[in-house]
Protein backbone atom coordinates (compact mmCIF):
# COMPACT_ATOMS: atom_id res chain seq x y z
CA UNK A 1 0.00 0.00 0.00
CA UNK A 2 1.13 3.36 -0.66
CA UNK A 3 1.25 6.36 1.31
CA UNK A 4 -1.59 8.14 -1.36
CA UNK A 5 -3.99 4.85 -0.68
CA UNK A 6 -3.02 4.50 3.14
CA UNK A 7 -4.47 7.94 3.27
CA UNK A 8 -7.12 7.76 1.70
CA UNK A 9 -8.00 4.75 3.88
CA UNK A 10 -7.56 6.33 6.82
CA UNK A 11 -9.81 9.77 5.92
CA UNK A 12 -12.34 7.36 4.65
CA UNK A 13 -12.50 5.12 7.88
CA UNK A 14 -12.64 8.36 9.85
CA UNK A 15 -15.33 10.12 7.63
CA UNK A 16 -17.53 6.80 8.12
CA UNK A 17 -16.97 6.86 11.73
CA UNK A 18 -18.26 10.50 11.98
CA UNK A 19 -20.60 10.29 9.24
CA UNK A 20 -22.40 7.17 8.10
CA UNK A 21 -22.84 6.04 11.65
CA UNK A 22 -25.22 9.63 11.89
CA UNK A 23 -27.12 8.39 8.89
CA UNK A 24 -30.92 8.53 9.06
CA UNK A 25 -30.87 10.64 12.46
CA UNK A 26 -32.09 14.07 12.31
CA UNK A 27 -29.18 16.02 12.80
CA UNK A 28 -27.37 14.13 9.72
CA UNK A 29 -27.60 16.69 7.44
CA UNK A 30 -26.31 19.29 9.57
CA UNK A 31 -22.83 17.79 9.34
CA UNK A 32 -22.09 19.00 6.02
CA UNK A 33 -21.49 22.55 4.67
CA UNK A 34 -23.31 21.78 1.51
CA UNK A 35 -26.89 21.95 3.75
CA UNK A 36 -25.82 24.72 5.38
CA UNK A 37 -25.79 26.82 2.37
CA UNK A 38 -28.72 25.36 0.77
CA UNK A 39 -30.50 26.09 4.14
CA UNK A 40 -28.69 29.61 4.54
CA UNK A 41 -29.80 30.96 0.79
CA UNK A 42 -31.90 33.62 0.71
CA UNK A 43 -32.83 33.75 -3.35
CA UNK A 44 -32.55 31.37 -5.80
CA UNK A 45 -29.10 31.68 -7.87
CA UNK A 46 -29.44 32.03 -11.64
CA UNK A 47 -27.57 29.02 -13.17
CA UNK A 48 -24.56 30.12 -14.78
CA UNK A 49 -22.91 26.26 -15.17
CA UNK A 50 -23.56 22.86 -16.19
CA UNK A 51 -21.99 20.79 -12.88
CA UNK A 52 -20.76 17.40 -12.16
CA UNK A 53 -21.63 14.61 -10.40
CA UNK A 54 -18.85 12.54 -9.01
CA UNK A 55 -18.51 8.90 -6.31
CA UNK A 56 -15.25 8.09 -5.07
CA UNK A 57 -14.32 4.31 -5.28
CA UNK A 58 -13.90 2.71 -2.08
CA UNK A 59 -9.64 2.78 -2.22
CA UNK A 60 -10.55 -0.39 0.91
CA UNK A 61 -12.73 -2.09 -1.25
CA UNK A 62 -11.93 -4.75 -4.07
CA UNK A 63 -13.00 -3.68 -7.54
CA UNK A 64 -16.69 -4.91 -7.72
CA UNK A 65 -17.58 -2.50 -4.95
CA UNK A 66 -15.55 0.18 -6.41
CA UNK A 67 -17.15 -0.24 -9.47
CA UNK A 68 -20.44 0.01 -7.83
CA UNK A 69 -19.10 3.31 -6.51
CA UNK A 70 -18.49 4.55 -9.66
CA UNK A 71 -22.02 3.12 -11.25
CA UNK A 72 -23.42 4.83 -8.19
CA UNK A 73 -21.85 8.04 -9.32
CA UNK A 74 -23.05 7.42 -13.08
CA UNK A 75 -26.45 7.28 -12.52
CA UNK A 76 -27.10 10.05 -9.93
CA UNK A 77 -25.43 12.20 -12.46
CA UNK A 78 -27.86 11.51 -14.77
CA UNK A 79 -30.61 11.43 -12.32
CA UNK A 80 -29.70 15.18 -11.26
CA UNK A 81 -29.50 16.67 -14.49
CA UNK A 82 -25.58 16.70 -13.93
CA UNK A 83 -22.44 15.68 -15.96
CA UNK A 84 -20.38 12.75 -14.84
CA UNK A 85 -16.72 13.38 -13.49
CA UNK A 86 -14.72 10.25 -13.33
CA UNK A 87 -12.58 9.33 -10.23
CA UNK A 88 -9.58 6.44 -11.39
CA UNK A 89 -10.15 3.19 -9.13
CA UNK A 90 -8.08 3.01 -6.46
CA UNK A 91 -4.97 0.09 -6.10
CA UNK A 92 -5.16 -0.47 -10.03
CA UNK A 93 -2.11 -1.36 -10.76
CA UNK A 94 -1.97 -5.18 -11.04
CA UNK A 95 1.38 -7.37 -10.69
CA UNK A 96 3.74 -8.51 -13.31
CA UNK A 97 1.83 -7.87 -16.87
CA UNK A 98 -1.81 -7.06 -16.62
CA UNK A 99 -3.22 -3.82 -17.00
CA UNK A 100 -4.21 -1.45 -14.19
CA UNK A 101 -8.02 -2.00 -13.32
CA UNK A 102 -8.20 1.57 -14.84
CA UNK A 103 -7.15 0.48 -18.05
CA UNK A 104 -8.55 -2.89 -18.38
CA UNK A 105 -12.48 -1.44 -17.66
CA UNK A 106 -12.24 1.36 -19.62
CA UNK A 107 -14.56 3.41 -17.75
CA UNK A 108 -12.69 6.40 -17.39
CA UNK A 109 -12.89 6.12 -21.75
CA UNK A 110 -14.21 9.71 -23.20
CA UNK A 111 -14.91 10.81 -19.63
CA UNK A 112 -14.00 14.17 -17.99
CA UNK A 113 -11.71 13.80 -14.54
CA UNK A 114 -12.47 15.33 -11.47
CA UNK A 115 -9.05 15.87 -11.03
CA UNK A 116 -9.01 18.06 -14.59
CA UNK A 117 -11.92 19.60 -13.01
CA UNK A 118 -10.28 20.37 -10.17
CA UNK A 119 -6.65 21.73 -11.38
CA UNK A 120 -7.33 22.76 -14.69
CA UNK A 121 -10.82 24.40 -14.78
CA UNK A 122 -11.41 25.78 -10.85
CA UNK A 123 -14.07 23.33 -10.36
CA UNK A 124 -14.52 23.27 -6.44
CA UNK A 125 -15.32 19.63 -4.44
CA UNK A 126 -18.44 20.08 -2.78
CA UNK A 127 -19.72 16.90 -0.72
CA UNK A 128 -23.51 15.50 -0.09
CA UNK A 129 -24.86 14.15 2.32
CA UNK A 130 -25.59 10.41 2.00
CA UNK A 131 -29.34 9.67 0.88
CA UNK A 132 -31.91 7.13 0.50
CA UNK A 133 -32.13 6.41 -3.21
CA UNK A 134 -35.82 6.20 -3.24
CA UNK A 135 -36.87 8.57 -0.23
CA UNK A 136 -38.60 11.36 -1.96
CA UNK A 137 -37.47 14.01 1.19
CA UNK A 138 -33.75 12.77 0.64
CA UNK A 139 -34.14 13.18 -3.14
CA UNK A 140 -35.90 16.72 -2.83
CA UNK A 141 -33.05 17.93 -0.46
CA UNK A 142 -29.80 16.92 -2.13
CA UNK A 143 -31.68 18.66 -5.79
CA UNK A 144 -32.12 21.94 -3.56
CA UNK A 145 -28.69 21.90 -2.33
CA UNK A 146 -27.41 21.52 -6.19
CA UNK A 147 -29.24 23.93 -7.13
CA UNK A 148 -28.35 26.28 -4.84
CA UNK A 149 -24.89 25.93 -6.34
CA UNK A 150 -26.34 26.66 -9.35
CA UNK A 151 -23.65 30.42 -9.98
CA UNK A 152 -20.87 28.36 -9.00
CA UNK A 153 -18.49 25.77 -10.64
CA UNK A 154 -18.71 22.85 -9.16
CA UNK A 155 -18.67 19.12 -8.63
CA UNK A 156 -20.57 17.09 -6.35
CA UNK A 157 -19.16 14.39 -4.87
CA UNK A 158 -21.52 11.34 -2.98
CA UNK A 159 -20.82 10.82 0.48
CA UNK A 160 -18.59 7.35 0.37
CA UNK A 161 -20.35 3.79 -0.44
CA UNK A 162 -23.64 6.12 -1.76
CA UNK A 163 -26.11 3.15 -2.65
CA UNK A 164 -27.62 2.31 -5.69
CA UNK A 165 -29.43 -1.08 -5.78
CA UNK A 166 -30.38 -1.21 -9.70
CA UNK A 167 -26.96 -1.35 -11.09
CA UNK A 168 -27.98 -3.03 -13.77
CA UNK A 169 -29.37 0.69 -15.01
CA UNK A 170 -25.70 1.71 -16.67
CA UNK A 171 -25.61 -2.05 -18.31
CA UNK A 172 -25.22 -0.53 -21.77
CA UNK A 173 -22.77 1.95 -21.29
CA UNK A 174 -20.50 -0.02 -19.22
CA UNK A 175 -20.63 -2.59 -21.58
CA UNK A 176 -19.28 0.04 -24.41
CA UNK A 177 -17.02 0.94 -22.42
CA UNK A 178 -15.33 -2.54 -21.34
CA UNK A 179 -15.48 -4.08 -24.96
CA UNK A 180 -14.20 -0.34 -26.34
CA UNK A 181 -10.95 -0.71 -23.91
CA UNK A 182 -7.96 -0.46 -25.73
CA UNK A 183 -6.10 -2.87 -23.85
CA UNK A 184 -5.18 -6.57 -24.47
CA UNK A 185 -6.99 -9.15 -22.69
CA UNK A 186 -5.85 -12.19 -20.85
CA UNK A 187 -6.08 -15.82 -23.73
CA UNK A 188 -9.13 -17.33 -22.46
CA UNK A 189 -8.99 -21.18 -21.12
CA UNK A 190 -11.98 -22.08 -23.15
CA UNK A 191 -10.52 -22.19 -26.20
CA UNK A 192 -8.96 -25.15 -25.30
CA UNK A 193 -12.51 -26.88 -25.48
CA UNK A 194 -15.42 -27.19 -27.67
CA UNK A 195 -18.94 -26.82 -26.52
CA UNK A 196 -20.73 -25.19 -24.16
CA UNK A 197 -18.54 -23.17 -21.56
CA UNK A 198 -20.12 -22.57 -17.69
CA UNK A 199 -18.36 -20.52 -15.63
CA UNK A 200 -19.06 -20.76 -11.61
CA UNK A 201 -17.97 -18.48 -9.28
CA UNK A 202 -17.78 -19.54 -5.44
CA UNK A 203 -16.94 -16.92 -2.89
CA UNK A 204 -14.51 -17.94 -0.24
CA UNK A 205 -11.65 -16.17 1.30
CA UNK A 206 -13.67 -13.43 2.62
CA UNK A 207 -16.78 -15.12 3.90
CA UNK A 208 -17.26 -18.09 6.17
CA UNK A 209 -20.83 -19.49 6.96
CA UNK A 210 -19.49 -19.47 10.75
CA UNK A 211 -18.85 -15.84 10.83
CA UNK A 212 -20.61 -13.98 13.48
CA UNK A 213 -20.84 -11.15 11.68
CA UNK A 214 -24.68 -11.16 10.13
CA UNK A 215 -22.75 -8.80 6.99
CA UNK A 216 -20.78 -12.01 6.27
CA UNK A 217 -22.76 -14.66 7.08
CA UNK A 218 -25.10 -12.67 3.99
CA UNK A 219 -22.73 -13.23 1.47
CA UNK A 220 -22.10 -16.99 1.99
CA UNK A 221 -23.74 -19.82 -0.17
CA UNK A 222 -23.31 -23.47 0.21
CA UNK A 223 -20.98 -24.96 -2.41
CA UNK A 224 -24.25 -27.37 -2.33
CA UNK A 225 -26.28 -24.64 -3.80
CA UNK A 226 -23.99 -24.62 -6.57
CA UNK A 227 -24.11 -28.38 -7.23
CA UNK A 228 -27.70 -28.42 -7.46
CA UNK A 229 -28.22 -25.27 -9.83
CA UNK A 230 -25.82 -27.47 -12.28
CA UNK A 231 -27.31 -30.75 -12.07
CA UNK A 232 -30.76 -29.29 -13.24
CA UNK A 233 -28.90 -26.95 -15.74
CA UNK A 234 -27.39 -29.97 -17.35
CA UNK A 235 -30.37 -31.69 -17.84
CA UNK A 236 -31.18 -29.34 -20.11
CA UNK A 237 -27.84 -28.97 -22.01
CA UNK A 238 -27.86 -32.66 -23.32
CA UNK A 239 -25.74 -33.17 -26.33
CA UNK A 240 -23.93 -29.91 -25.91
CA UNK A 241 -20.39 -31.01 -24.30
CA UNK A 242 -20.77 -28.59 -21.42
CA UNK A 243 -17.02 -27.56 -19.86
CA UNK A 244 -17.76 -26.51 -16.11
CA UNK A 245 -15.20 -24.06 -14.82
CA UNK A 246 -14.56 -23.59 -11.12
CA UNK A 247 -13.55 -20.22 -10.24
CA UNK A 248 -12.80 -19.53 -6.59
CA UNK A 249 -10.01 -19.96 -3.75
CA UNK A 250 -9.21 -22.82 -1.86
CA UNK A 251 -7.94 -25.91 -2.68
CA UNK A 252 -9.28 -28.56 -5.34
CA UNK A 253 -10.36 -31.24 -3.24
CA UNK A 254 -12.44 -28.99 -1.42
CA UNK A 255 -14.94 -28.96 -4.01
CA UNK A 256 -14.61 -32.16 -6.31
CA UNK A 257 -17.13 -34.08 -3.67
CA UNK A 258 -19.79 -31.70 -4.48
CA UNK A 259 -19.35 -31.77 -8.38
CA UNK A 260 -19.17 -35.16 -9.79
CA UNK A 261 -20.02 -34.26 -12.98
CA UNK A 262 -17.77 -34.87 -16.42
CA UNK A 263 -15.12 -32.04 -17.94
CA UNK A 264 -15.06 -30.03 -14.52
CA UNK A 265 -12.23 -27.41 -14.49
CA UNK A 266 -10.73 -25.87 -11.30
CA UNK A 267 -9.46 -22.46 -12.01
CA UNK A 268 -8.43 -22.04 -8.06
CA UNK A 269 -4.91 -19.92 -8.48
CA UNK A 270 -6.15 -17.74 -11.05
CA UNK A 271 -5.62 -13.76 -10.76
CA UNK A 272 -8.22 -11.55 -9.73
CA UNK A 273 -8.23 -9.69 -13.07
CA UNK A 274 -7.92 -13.29 -15.69
CA UNK A 275 -10.85 -14.64 -13.61
CA UNK A 276 -13.29 -11.47 -14.09
CA UNK A 277 -12.21 -11.39 -17.94
CA UNK A 278 -13.64 -15.44 -17.63
CA UNK A 279 -16.47 -14.76 -16.18
CA UNK A 280 -17.79 -12.09 -18.51
CA UNK A 281 -16.94 -14.22 -21.10
CA UNK A 282 -18.96 -17.75 -20.14
CA UNK A 283 -21.22 -19.04 -22.06
CA UNK A 284 -23.11 -19.43 -18.90
CA UNK A 285 -22.74 -17.86 -15.60
CA UNK A 286 -23.58 -18.57 -12.19
CA UNK A 287 -22.36 -16.09 -9.85
CA UNK A 288 -22.50 -16.20 -6.02
CA UNK A 289 -23.18 -13.19 -3.45
CA UNK A 290 -20.62 -11.23 -4.52
CA UNK A 291 -20.03 -8.19 -6.54
CA UNK A 292 -16.68 -9.59 -7.89
CA UNK A 293 -18.83 -11.99 -9.81
CA UNK A 294 -22.09 -9.78 -10.56
CA UNK A 295 -20.46 -6.87 -11.85
CA UNK A 296 -19.03 -9.53 -15.02
CA UNK A 297 -22.56 -10.83 -14.97
CA UNK A 298 -23.59 -7.26 -15.89
CA UNK A 299 -21.03 -7.13 -18.78
CA UNK A 300 -21.67 -10.76 -20.07
CA UNK A 301 -23.73 -11.28 -22.93
CA UNK A 302 -24.02 -14.69 -21.47
CA UNK A 303 -26.88 -16.41 -19.82
CA UNK A 304 -26.58 -15.53 -15.67
CA UNK A 305 -28.17 -17.64 -13.19
CA UNK A 306 -28.26 -15.47 -9.76
CA UNK A 307 -29.25 -16.68 -6.35
CA UNK A 308 -32.61 -14.73 -5.26
CA UNK A 309 -31.80 -13.21 -2.58
CA UNK A 310 -28.85 -10.17 -3.01
CA UNK A 311 -28.66 -6.93 -2.62
CA UNK A 312 -28.47 -5.52 -5.77
CA UNK A 313 -31.35 -5.29 -8.54
CA UNK A 314 -31.04 -7.92 -11.85
CA UNK A 315 -31.99 -6.61 -14.92
CA UNK A 316 -35.71 -8.18 -16.20
CA UNK A 317 -34.05 -10.15 -19.51
CA UNK A 318 -34.88 -13.86 -20.30
CA UNK A 319 -31.26 -14.73 -19.91
CA UNK A 320 -31.57 -13.96 -16.14
CA UNK A 321 -32.42 -16.76 -14.49
CA UNK A 322 -32.94 -16.22 -11.04
CA UNK A 323 -33.54 -19.24 -8.46
CA UNK A 324 -34.20 -19.29 -4.85
CA UNK A 325 -30.85 -20.59 -3.09
CA UNK A 326 -32.85 -22.09 -0.09
CA UNK A 327 -34.92 -25.06 -2.12
CA UNK A 328 -34.18 -27.21 -4.54
CA UNK A 329 -33.60 -25.86 -7.71
CA UNK A 330 -37.08 -26.30 -9.71
CA UNK A 331 -36.52 -28.32 -13.28
CA UNK A 332 -38.84 -25.88 -15.32
CA UNK A 333 -36.27 -22.52 -14.72
CA UNK A 334 -34.45 -24.21 -17.35
CA UNK A 335 -36.59 -25.55 -19.68
CA UNK A 336 -35.75 -23.15 -22.36
CA UNK A 337 -31.78 -23.03 -21.65
CA UNK A 338 -30.82 -24.89 -25.25
CA UNK A 339 -33.16 -22.24 -27.16
CA UNK A 340 -31.81 -19.71 -25.29
CA UNK A 341 -27.83 -20.57 -26.38
CA UNK A 342 -29.00 -20.84 -29.82
CA UNK A 343 -30.08 -17.46 -29.71
CA UNK A 344 -27.32 -15.83 -27.92
CA UNK A 345 -24.64 -18.11 -31.05
CA UNK A 346 -27.16 -16.24 -33.41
Amino acid sequence: MNIREFYYKGKAKLRYLLYNQNFGKRWYPYLYSSYWHMYLQRRQPEERYQNYFSARPNPGAGIGHQMANWIAGYWFAKQFGLRFAHIPFSNSRIPYTESSWEEFLGFGNEETSLKELKKEQGYKIVRLPMFGEKNEKDLYMIRKIIRSYADQKVVFLAEQDQFYEEQFGVMDVIQNKFYHAPVKRPLLIYEAYKGIHIAVHIRRGDVTEASSNPNIRMRWLDTDYYCRVLRQLLKNLSGKDPHIYIFSQGKREEFEAYFPFPNVHYCLDMTAQNTFWHLTQADILLISKSSFSYKPALLSAGIVVAPQNFWHGYPDLRRWIIVNEENDIKEEVFNDLAEQLKELET
